[in-house]
């Protein structure tokens, strides 16, 4: 900005704050915008400078230099929000810097349209996440229902173990299975990371246990249950080792 383009901004001012400008101010203006073009943008940040309210309400806006830089400023850098570099094939180094110049100067001189849209996130969620949440029994990737009502319609039609009351916890459809004992946090029960095998059967079609199938599977966790307590107890009636003194004047 030259000291005639500068004389002219500040004609641009003095519409809003009735400031007297003077070859001189005009000289100094040119000064602090000296890499500052007198352009559109220029003027639009005079513009949203006064379209604030001063803090004191008895004060008086009076822009400086350094405002028209801030705020031209921010008025290009938001035509370039949403701006995605357009490359070509097999383009050099300095091709690309080129073009990448070029396009974000077209937008942000607003002589290009921006982006309207924001760009959308590509890629899913990472393994490790997914795996702990089927852990816990939930579909990865699934449709979200936009209500309560849609969301309990799709717990029923879903596949898998949630797709059933437990039998064994009575954990509700959609819901994990709890594992037994509750606390503050957990008042009705710490959820399972895996659901129980009775809702797992159920799921998947089979019949439930018969009263005599019941009773030969409580015989054989109470026999294992017998059989462990028993090892841990021969391991603790081992005797301890007898320390032989030898009286070497005997010998």
């Amino acid at each position: 900005m030259n000291p005639r383009e500068a004389a002219e901004l500040l004609g641009h001012c003095a519409a809003f704050d009735n400031r007297k400008p003077s070859q001189g101010a005009a000289v100094a203006w040119a000064a602090a915008l000296h890499d500052v073009p007198l352009d559109a943008d220029a003027k639009a940040a005079v513009a949203s400078y006064y379209t604030t309210a001063p803090k004191d309400p008895d004060g008086k806006l009076w822009i400086l230099p350094h405002h028209v830089r801030t705020l031209r400023s921010k008025i290009r850098s938001q035509r370039l929000e949403n701006f995605q570099y357009e490359p070509i094939g097999d383009e050099s180094t300095a091709e690309y810097l080129a073009r990448y110049r070029g396009q974000v100067q077209a937008i942000a001189s607003g002589r290009v349209a921006p982006a309207t849209g924001h760009l959308a996130l590509e890629g899913g969620p990472h393994p490790t996440f997914v795996r702990e949440l089927e852990a816990r029994g939930y579909e990865v990737g699934r449709e979200v229902p936009d209500s309560d009502e849609e969301s309990l319609a799709a717990s029923v039609r879903r596949a898998g173990p949630l797709g059933v009351e437990c039998p064994a916890c009575q954990a509700a459809i959609g819901r994990p299975c709890k594992a037994p004992g509750t606390s503050s946090k957990q008042p009705i029960g710490k959820p399972r990371s895996k659901p129980h095998t009775a809702r797992i059967r159920a799921a998947s079609g089979q019949s439930e246990l018969t009263a005599e199938q019941r009773a030969r599977e409580e015989e054989r966790r109470r026999e294992a249950s017998r059989l462990a307590l028993a090892r841990m107890q021969a391991d603790e009636d081992i005797p301890d080792v007898e320390v032989v003194e030898h009286d070497d004047a005997a010998s």
